[in-house]
């Protein structure tokens, strides 16, 4: 079922008696994870719509959500098969930090307001699978 983000114009009073307008959000379903992920479900999953890939970490306590373009992916994923964090001579569209404790966050240049975060175990799996081509048909070209 689609969910509704709902928008009303500035111009609009206090209150809620004003025309808003709706645009449906295709649910996301789907969500994977790679096989290296220890038992359970708290690890990065990646999924994807019509026109976008979504990744998360289902026990963020943010709950974001990460959404990105299919090449902005693909970028991410060649430049982990090389054992980079970024595509040598491309500008990163999604930016990794790991920081001392091992809290990584991961955020999109265009949206730097989204950050999901992921302990390093769980990157670090995430990762692997990468490696082993499990998330290829996310960033695959049409």
């Amino acid at each position: 079922m689609p969910t509704f983000t709902w928008q009303k114009s500035s111009y609009c009073g206090d209150g809620d008696s004003c025309v808003h307008i709706a645009a449906t959000t295709p649910a996301v379903t789907n969500w994977q994870k790679s096989s290296y992920c220890p038992e359970g479900n708290s690890c990065v999953h990646v999924a994807t719509t019509a026109r976008s890939i979504h990744i998360t970490e289902s026990s963020d306590p943010s709950g974001a959500i990460l959404t990105t373009t299919p090449d902005t992916f693909l970028t991410l994923v060649q430049a982990l098969k090389r054992g980079r964090q970024m595509a040598e001579g491309r500008r990163p569209g999604i930016e990794v930090a790991v920081d001392a404790d091992d809290t990584v966050r991961i955020r999109a240049t265009a949206a730097p307001g989204t950050t999901v975060t992921t302990d390093r175990r769980k990157w670090d799996a995430f990762v692997l699978g990468v490696r082993a081509g499990e998330f290829d048909h996310f960033a695959a070209r049409p």
